[in-house]
């Protein structure tokens, strides 16, 4: 959310109920260069507002979303831990744009010697890095640049919550722009630089979680080219005669987009996604959730992991579930199913949306 919109403290307490659980606060380029000051006094201003709002809230202060604030310069970072005083406790951590080794070490030694420094009730501050600049897509330049700043990230391991990819700016260098009938894996200067990116910090050993990149969609405007990419049966086995229209619906948003794009971050091994509108909350939280059958499989994969076996057919009875090289995917899916929950063996990702919201999107 840009810091300069007047309601975002409501809108975040609003929006818990659809399943909004994190937020940035942006004071980069989601505002002008000459806003940035008005832009700094608003983000007091939310967070004194949250603040205020979670002392009198009958529920637990964990009810509201973990808060961020995207920054622009390491020297923006410090200034705001200093001016926020008492109020940098309702923060879970900062995002760090345009990251690389020229700034990272200033960006993650601001987060560190807050860290050293903080009282101890107060929470522990994290950082975001955003994998975005021309260094990193260039061919040239990227591999060098990946390998250093992996080598910079892993000294302050302990304040990385994930590496985050930033599309949009890569798509700039080369005059870009996704269509919402393809996706960012259809953009191949985009889809070769992902693959090193998740090549170098999505390896079991590192442990990094890589998040996707903004779909900027909510809304269609023109005639479509391709063929929609949501298939009807899923909406009408979950709300039957309603399940069509909803369908119809979400394709008219471009919501069928994001969906596969989800997919294809899912395949990929990419966890979470930018989102810029509420209405995408629903769709990517839903995607998220682990299937039944994935569960039934990774369940039986680790159980199974004594040694005894090493090869058995899955309990859906459609494929071979190989323990050794399937056991690292069968720990990942277990836990996004600790985060994201596991859907009941007879539902679609289409029984999380609810079955009004194809009105609101």
């Amino acid at each position: 959310m840009p810091a300069t919109r007047s309601s975002v403290a409501e809108d975040i307490i609003k929006l818990r109920a659809s399943g909004l659980v994190t937020v940035i606060i942006d004071l980069e380029d989601a505002i002008g260069d000459g806003e940035v000051d008005y832009a700094e006094e608003s983000v007091v201003r939310h967070l004194a507002f949250l603040s205020a709002y979670a002392e009198n809230d009958p529920e637990p202060r964990g009810s509201l979303p973990l808060l961020f604030i995207r920054v622009r310069n390491p020297e923006q970072l410090r200034d705001l831990i200093f001016r926020l005083g008492s109020l940098i406790t309702m923060l879970t951590g900062f995002v760090f744009p345009k990251f690389s080794v020229l700034n990272g070490v200033e960006f993650f030694e601001a987060i560190a010697d807050y860290n050293n420094t903080r009282a101890y009730s107060a929470p522990v501050l994290y950082g975001m890095p955003i994998l975005e600049n021309a260094p990193i897509i260039y061919r040239e330049s990227r591999l060098d640049s990946l390998l250093a700043i992996r080598d910079l990230l892993g000294q302050y391991r302990e304040y990385v919550l994930n590496v985050r990819i930033g599309a949009t700016d890569f798509s700039s260098l080369f005059g870009l722009r996704r269509s919402p009938d393809i996706s960012i894996y259809d953009l191949t200067p985009i889809r070769d630089c992902m693959s090193d990116i998740i090549n170098i910090f999505g390896r079991v050993e590192e442990g990094y979680v890589i998040s996707g990149p903004v779909w900027e969609y909510f809304a269609s405007k023109g005639h479509r080219v391709l063929r929609p990419q949501l298939r009807e049966t899923p909406f009408e086995d979950t709300y039957g005669k309603h399940g069509r229209e909803m369908r119809n619906q979400y394709i008219s948003s471009s919501m069928d987009g994001l969906i596969r794009e989800v997919i294809l971050d899912k395949e990929n091994g990419i966890v979470g996604k930018t989102i810029i509108h509420p209405s995408h909350l629903r769709p990517v939280q839903a995607m998220y959730t682990v299937m039944h059958e994935e569960y039934v499989d990774a369940l039986s994969i680790v159980e199974s992991n004594d040694g005894s076996r090493g090869v058995f057919k899955s309990e859906y009875y459609n494929k071979m579930n190989e323990i050794k090289p399937h056991l690292n995917w069968a720990r990942r899916i277990l836990l996004r199913s600790q985060i994201y929950g596991v859907l009941h063996e007879q539902q679609h990702f289409v029984g999380l949306l609810p079955e009004n919201e194809y009105t609101h999107v």
